[in-house]
């Protein structure tokens, strides 16, 4: 389970820059854009057999749509010397399905989501990614996540 949804996030990491680059790609052109869904078929069929839970994958790409101004005024928030159209694109891609992982994420624990988002980085992204990364995300977490306060039960 754990590899399949590596790759399910590594599959969203991609529609997503796919559909960036798509967008900045047709900038100020009329075109016809392939939604982001289809796109995560394409990506799909590149995996063959090996994802073996693409609901988690298809639940994942609409909740980063479905949350993407909470996620980049979260990541304008811990990264604030980065304006979020300057980040590189594999970055923001990788930001932004770690950041719906912590917020809003049900069942995946946000020390995973951010392992996870470091782990695709050191594939994805470029040189310091992860840590750039580790750092916007821990900081996200540190402030949304309840930390139980020492003392008290």
């Amino acid at each position: 389970m754990a590899r399949s949804r590596h790759l399910c996030r590594i599959a969203v990491v991609q529609t997503l820059f796919a559909y960036e680059f798509q967008k900045m790609k047709s900038a100020g052109e009329p075109t016809t854009r392939t939604d982001p869904e289809t796109i995560l078929k394409y990506v799909f069929e590149e995996f063959g057999e090996k994802v073996t839970e693409r609901e988690f994958a298809y639940e994942l790409l609409q909740g980063v749509i479905a949350y993407q101004k909470e996620i980049e005024d979260a990541v304008t928030k811990y990264a604030p010397q980065w304006p979020f159209d300057k980040i590189a694109p594999a970055d923001r891609a990788i930001l932004e399905v770690g950041v719906f992982e912590i917020l809003y994420g049900k069942d995946v624990p946000p020390v995973v989501a951010i392992n996870e988002a470091i782990e695709i980085a050191k594939v994805l992204g470029g040189d310091n990614s992860s840590k750039f990364i580790n750092g916007v995300l821990s900081a996200v977490m540190d402030a949304h996540i309840q930390k139980p306060r020492p003392g008290v039960v």
